[in-house]
């Protein structure tokens, strides 16, 4: 089942259509004093400091930077982005995107727990260039000392750009088909790899998401504090301000996890605005745990218009309980838009953005094992909840049989293959890999285009026009003959006894004689005190529940320390990572914890 069509206005040559970054000038001249990109920056005051650039400093700080990376590289070459989330790392990049130097949007290194996502990214990518921060700079030097890494030609220092150099920039064409920058995927399933965005690409991805989003009213304004680095937080808060000339309010994400509420309390600063944000299913339950009726009487919420909840799975749990602890707030029920993307198609794909609520449907989980969509009761001991991830805007998105490559019919699960001009052509360097991703055809395809499709790798099923997300094709256990997706029963571990974190679980196979095993890590709960733990008893329950819901046994069950559970820069549970953590041993075991204190 297909869903979606191609807008011509977004295809190459479309009527109207332009090149992203060349609206930067328009709106420098259209709206000069008007605000284009705010960073609040928590680092000096708790209260944050709001620093602002107008679309006239915007264009005038492109414009030098882009200057400054011509004068130490030429296109084509790449330049690595290791400073901070501040403005100078959004004027980096449109600096970058101006002078056709090659974009990779990392971080400074001494971010915590991303160690070997930069390692990987930056020698993968051979960057000519690296852009910092005098600030950071200590970082960059130390990271490039410590590593078996290339080594730059140059460094830039993005808050040193004498922006006198505008004046001597010529804004030169900017081809669809040329690449804006690399985006390195997550690692949810194996090492990252540079997604070869194009222009054409970024362009049509910020239109479709507009579309998605709907937001056809007046004075829309974007909130966020997703990492630049990660392709829902660089297309949402560096491209949608830019399509129609609007702003962008937006901090670091470690000031968020630090007050989860500065979130919310930014939205809640914008009245008389329609507000947009977006981010990862933890997030939302993770403000939604921290919300006091103190703090929820400070907000004003009826300006948000819709959160895009946008990183699977997406628990039905979290949609519940974001929308019951900020109702007092104002939160409308149909603010929350559950969607779907990735990062080989820029990053959306998808999104349930209407005026309602979030569709939630309840199917026969043993039904979709066997790759059928067969609605049951929610009550039934069998139910598991799906929920709807819309409709795909300015692409199509169509349900196949990853063995023959036919189209599935609806209610049918296969792979997700998507269509549009939104998707990447490639991977930087990797063309057997790109063929594999990218170079899908339909072995009957009917009235949709013959190729080429991109291969997501996600499962899903279609069920009244819209798309359902099932899970990671390489993620899925079978143990038996019988598929299982993991997430269920991570769910079913979570809720079998209170010492397990929730969404800090990860189930996943290991090879046997003669089916697959089960392995769950599971993280340590901490509002359980370790001297009223007992292990076997948390095993035992674990071990019962998976039994009795899914029918299957349990190869080993360990318990580990709170932030033990590999996760992607999104958020999500990096199996295959914490798989093999597990096999080198390296996971930090609670009963070793509670070993030393003896």
């Amino acid at each position: 089942m297909a869903l979606g069509s191609l807008l011509p206005d977004l295809l190459p040559g479309g009527s109207g259509r332009t090149p992203l970054i060349e609206r930067v000038a328009r709106w420098a001249k259209e709206k000069p004093d008007a605000p284009a990109y705010t960073f609040v920056d928590y680092s000096t005051d708790p209260s944050g400091v709001h620093i602002t650039a107008t679309w006239a400093e915007t264009d005038r700080r492109a414009r030098a930077t882009a200057a400054t990376l011509r004068q130490v590289t030429g296109p084509g070459e790449r330049a690595a982005l290791l400073l901070p989330q501040t403005l100078e790392y959004m004027m980096t990049m449109l600096g970058a995107m101006h002078a056709h130097v090659i974009a990779v949007p990392l971080f400074s290194p001494d971010l915590p727990g991303h160690a070997d996502r930069l390692i990987g990214a930056y020698t993968d990518a051979e960057p000519a260039v690296i852009v910092t921060t005098r600030s950071a700079h200590p970082h960059v030097e130390k990271f490039l000392a410590d590593h078996d890494v290339p080594q730059p030609k140059e460094i830039v220092f993005a808050d040193e750009i004498d922006l006198s150099l505008a004046d001597r920039w010529e804004n030169e064409p900017v081809a669809f088909d040329d690449l804006a920058y690399l985006q390195y995927t997550s690692g949810s399933t194996r090492r990252p790899a540079g997604v070869e965005i194009t222009h054409g690409n970024v362009t049509a991805n910020a239109a479709q998401l507009w579309a998605g989003w709907a937001p056809e009213k007046p004075n829309p304004e974007l909130v966020s504090w997703l990492p630049l680095f990660h392709d829902m937080g660089l297309i949402a808060t560096m491209a949608l301000p830019l399509v129609r000339g609007d702003h962008a309010i937006y901090t670091d994400p470690v000031s968020f996890i630090m007050n989860p509420m500065r979130w919310l309390e930014l939205i809640s600063e914008r009245p008389g605005k329609n507000v947009y944000t977006a981010g990862p299913n933890f997030a939302y339950e993770y403000v939604a745990s921290q919300a006091t009726p103190e703090k929820i009487a400070e907000l004003d919420l009826s300006g948000l218009t819709t959160c895009l909840n946008g990183a699977e799975p997406i628990r039905t749990s979290t949609l519940s309980m974001f929308a019951e602890a900020f109702a007092p707030a104002g939160l409308r029920p149909s603010a929350q838009a559950p969607g779907y993307g990735l990062a080989e198609a820029t990053v959306f794909v998808s999104a349930a953005a209407e005026d309602a609520p979030p569709k939630v449907v309840h199917v026969d989980r043993e039904a979709l094992t066997q790759g059928e969509l067969v609605l049951c009761d929610e009550k039934s001991e069998r139910a598991s909840a799906l929920v709807s991830c819309g409709r795909p805007y300015g692409q199509i998105v169509a349900i196949v049989d990853p063995d023959t490559c036919v189209e599935q019919p609806d209610g049918r699960v296969g792979e997700i293959w998507v269509h549009g001009p939104n998707t990447a052509p490639g991977y930087w360097r990797n063309s057997e890999r790109s063929q594999d991703t990218f170079g899908g055809t339909l072995a009957d395809p009917g009235e949709l285009p013959a190729g080429p499709w991109m291969k997501t790798g996600d499962y899903g099923v279609v069920h009244d026009g819209e798309l359902y997300v099932t899970g990671r094709i390489k993620d899925l256990i079978i143990v038996d003959g019988r598929n299982h997706y993991p997430q269920d029963i991570e769910v079913t571990a979570q809720e079998a006894h209170p010492a397990i974190r929730p969404d800090h679980v990860a189930a996943f196979a290991l090879p046997g004689e003669e089916t697959e095993r089960l392995v769950v890590v599971a993280e340590r709960n901490r509002r359980v005190p370790l001297g009223r733990l007992d292990i076997d008893e948390v095993e035992s329950a674990v071990r019962s529940a998976i039994n009795v819901e899914h029918e299957m046994s349990v190869h080993e069950f360990l318990l580990i320390e709170p932030g033990g559970v590999s996760r992607t820069s999104s958020g999500k549970i990096a199996r295959s990572a914490t798989r093999q953590r597990y096999l080198d041993g390296e996971l930090p075991t609670t009963e070793a914890r509670l070993a030393s204190r003896k």
